[in-house]
């Protein structure tokens, strides 16, 4: 197990899912850069209901860094090439919008 914090951008729309247990979670994809300039795609599941609203009120391309246990995968493209990405049960989270309403007050 590897905590870890990813900072990167929503890619498409956060979705809610039920477990076979009737637990609801919420499931997305963030694109994150790399040192070399490419692209890993960090594939996030919440189990907090405060991280879940949040990832809810995100939009495609927003920005946002979570925290969590952090998974290595790979998967191949269809010019099967292999790729690095990773798996993230985020506890925490933080967007642009956070720090506005903080500043608000």
């Amino acid at each position: 197990m590897i905590d870890g914090l990813v900072g990167g951008r929503l890619y498409g729309e956060a979705q809610i899912r039920t477990g076979q247990n009737g637990r609801r979670f919420v499931t997305c994809k963030v694109r994150a850069a790399t040192n070399d300039g490419d692209t890993i795609f960090v594939n996030v599941i919440a189990f907090d209901d405060d991280v879940q609203t949040a990832l809810l009120a995100l939009s495609d391309a927003d920005s946002v860094a979570l925290s969590g246990t952090l998974t290595p995968k790979v998967w191949t493209d269809k010019n099967g090439l292999v790729k690095p990405a990773l798996d993230m049960v985020a506890h925490k989270l933080l967007t642009a919008y956070d720090g506005r309403r903080e500043a608000d007050e």
